[in-house]
């Protein structure tokens, strides 16, 4: 019994970032986000409410949110170019991957553990 619970946990550590990169992803890292604004000139959409957005948001992010995603002029222009999406969390982040996704854009990504990832990765945020 013990051995079968320990092949458990160990093929769903295996499993996981597998089903993951399929919920709401490709997820990208932090560094990952600043190859992919550097190198590809991705634009850099948060998804939260403008009060949060206010308070605190990566460096020349668009807030944008979800009900206006795909309308948003400056979205919908870069059906074919980069996009890192990002919440607090990853959770609406996902919701918004899924429906440019959907709507036909080819490179959206979901920033891997939102803002606080990013802090945490001691990239620079601002103040609106």
């Amino acid at each position: 019994m013990l051995l079968f619970a320990v092949a458990l946990v160990s093929g769903t550590m295996l499993i996981w970032p597998l089903l993951r990169g399929r919920a709401g992803g490709p997820w990208v890292s932090a560094q990952q986000a600043t190859l992919l604004i550097n190198r590809e000139d991705a634009l850099v959409v948060d998804v939260r409410d403008p009060g949060e957005y206010g308070a605190c948001h990566v460096i020349g992010a668009k807030n944008v949110s979800l009900a206006d995603l795909e309308s948003n002029p400056e979205v919908a222009k870069r059906k074919d170019k980069a996009l890192v999406v990002y919440d607090d969390n990853g959770q609406r982040a996902a919701k918004a991957v899924g429906a440019l996704k959907k709507a036909g854009f080819t490179k959206v990504y979901n920033l891997t553990g939102g803002l606080a990832g990013w802090q945490q990765a001691g990239l620079p945020v601002e103040k609106s």
